[in-house]
Parts: C-alpha cells; sequence; structure tokens
C-alpha cells in the first residue's frame, strides 16, 4: 500500500502565499509523487504542476510564474509553493503518484492519490 499525506493548506488572503506538502510512506519503490491537481466546488479536477524525478517541469498556464513545484528525492516528497494567491486558487488540492518518474498532466497516469487539502484564498 502507498499513502499520500498532504498539508499545508488552510487560509490565505489574496496575494498571499501558502506551501503544500505531500509525503509518500509504506510501499514507496518505484513510485513517485510528482503531481498536484486541483478541484473547485462545480468543476472537474484540473492539473496544477508536475515535476520528474530529475526535475522537469509542467504547469497549468494560469498558475505558471506564481506557483513552483519542487521534489526532495531523499524524503519522497513533492512541495507547491504557491504565491500571488487569487480567488481562483481556491480548491481542494490533490498530490498524486505514479510508477513512472517522468512527469505528465495526464491525471490517468497517475496510480495513487491523497485524499486532498482544503486551500481557501479570501479576503
Amino acid at each position: 500500500q502507498v499513502q499520500l499525506i498532504e498539508s499545508g493548506g488552510g487560509l490565505a488572503e489574496p496575494g498571499g502565499s501558502l506551501r503544500l506538502s505531500c509525503a509518500a510512506s509504506g510501499r514507496t519503490d518505484g513510485v513517485y509523487p510528482n503531481g498536484w491537481f486541483r478541484q473547485a466546488p462545480g468543476k472537474e479536477r484540473e492539473f496544477v504542476a508536475s515535476i520528474a524525478y530529475l526535475g522537469g517541469t509542467y504547469y497549468l498556464d494560469s498558475v505558471e510564474g506564481r506557483f513552483t513545484i519542487t521534489r526532495d528525492n531523499a524524503k519522497n516528497t513533492v512541495y507547491l509553493q504557491m504565491n500571488s494567491l487569487k480567488p481562483q486558487d481556491t480548491a481542494i488540492y490533490y498530490c498524486a503518484a505514479r510508477r513512472n518518474p517522468m512527469a505528465t498532466p495526464l491525471p490517468s497516469e497517475y496510480d495513487y492519490w491523497g485524499r486532498g487539502t482544503q486551500v481557501t484564498v479570501s479576503s
């Protein structure tokens, strides 16, 4: 079994910052946490960012330049630094992992999902 535990969500004001973390535990050999997705109320889940084991990245256009995805391979953990937050960033953010070290924006390519962490951007 593989568990993905997200943390770092919460309430931020517009223009503020939050940092999400996702740690993989359990039988993680050959499993790479490397994606972040989000789902806002009434909307479908959408890709946010992905990072390969060796560091290549993909971003949703609307977050590029504001969000930064990084990883610590020794800790099997992936992070999402979110700056210049906007109300439209409000959503539940999900971490995803796959049995492939490459990054991808396709949710169907991921094998494991976290339970999500709420991010609310409001004044």
